[in-house]
């Protein structure tokens, strides 16, 4: 079995809720490999807002003429491609790229044997933790409430929230709100999305520690490993980072820096399920749990699969099926009772055309 065409295309959904900083959107590269033998996979690369056509580009005119005619085996395919690739970086819209790829070449493979793509890799779970996320930094207090309201409704008793205003008093008082809310068992989760500077993470973890946050994520720049060892020094409360770390090399670095206590690669900006499975097995050796990052139709059957897993993101109206973004249902459920799926051979994703 050789590989025969790859095609793309970039398929705009736009969000329930634009997220904070005026995201309104995601793009979704679609990728189709196909072979000599009329087997066919399907794969995809994510971004909010911007690099969708980027992507879809580097697949047709760089990946594509790589591929063609070679076994479509994905551990050997995504080296080739990675090697291939590098001269436009390890990262960012070449990671992407590769993962569509991937993705598609795993989800062949299971196919073609039959086998769902949790069973072609080794299950491990039936079903994952979820916890209710929300992009809520922008949302009036009221609001964030009303939305943790919601998640725990449904069941939750794990919630994750933004910080990192510009005034800590902001912050400190939502964080005090939520606590409450959850009351003192529940998991609070923080989320900095890199927003905090050195001394700015220093002074506001001296104060929201206080109210027990299960991690907080991304408090500084991802790739400033010298701070994260610093701020390490001035607080106990866990770092769950990753989704901004692209290479296994960068999760190496910052779990041997001992600042990776929750690792959350996202499996496109890490290059696809190759990697994404091998930092999964490099966090286990450093006894680090994997919490993969959004793409929860993905995530879910990733984190079934992973030798240490924490929690799967259950963020509110933006999974696939939430966005209108497939054409059946996948066999994926994620909600407060768990992770679970049932999918046809391969994994089950199925894109499609938006409306209009």
């Amino acid at each position: 079995m050789r590989i025969a065409g790859v095609e793309a295309s970039v398929r705009r959904f736009p969000l329930q809720d634009t997220w904070d900083g005026g995201v309104s959107h995601h793009d979704l590269v679609v990728v189709t490999v196909t072979t000599d033998s009329g087997a066919e996979g399907s794969g995809f690369g994510w971004t909010p807002r911007v690099g969708g056509e980027a992507v879809r580009a580097v697949v047709e005119h760089d990946c594509a003429p790589v591929l063609v005619g070679r076994d479509p085996a994905p551990a050997p395919r995504w080296e080739q491609l990675y090697t291939h690739l590098h001269e436009a970086g390890p990262g960012g819209i070449s990671a992407m790229a590769l993962a569509a790829v991937d993705i598609a070449l795993w989800d062949l493979r299971a196919r073609a044997l039959g086998l769902s793509l949790v069973d072609l890799i080794g299950r491990r779970r039936d079903s994952v933790p979820c916890y209710g996320s929300g992009v809520n930094l922008d949302r009036g207090l009221e609001e964030l409430l009303d939305q943790v309201r919601r998640f725990t409704a449904a069941g939750h008793s794990a919630v994750k929230m933004k910080v990192g205003s510009a005034d800590l008093e902001r912050d400190v008082e939502r964080v005090a709100r939520v606590r409450e809310l959850l009351g003192p068992h529940g998991r609070l989760m923080i989320d900095a999305n890199q927003r905090w500077d050195l001394p700015g993470a220093v002074r506001a973890m001296g104060t929201l520690a206080g109210f027990d946050p299960y991690w907080i994520e991304e408090p500084l720049p991802a790739d400033d490993l010298e701070a994260h060892a610093r701020l390490r020094a001035a607080t106990a409360v866990p770092f769950a980072i990753g989704e901004n770390l692209r290479t296994v090399r960068s999760f190496r670095d910052a779990l041997v820096r001992g600042v990776c206590d929750v690792a959350q690669p996202n499996v496109v900006r890490v290059g696809g399920i190759t990697p994404f499975l091998r930092i999964a097995d490099l966090a286990a050796a450093f006894s680090v749990p994997v919490a993969p990052h959004l793409l929860p139709d993905l995530s879910v059957q990733l984190a079934q699969c992973v030798p240490a897993v924490s929690m799967v993101e259950d963020v509110e109206r933006a999974s696939f099926a939430d966005l209108g973004a497939l054409a059946r249902p996948s066999g994926v459920s994620v909600g407060a009772a768990g992770g679970t799926s049932d999918t046809p051979p391969g994994h089950g994703l199925v894109f499609a055309q938006p409306e209009g």
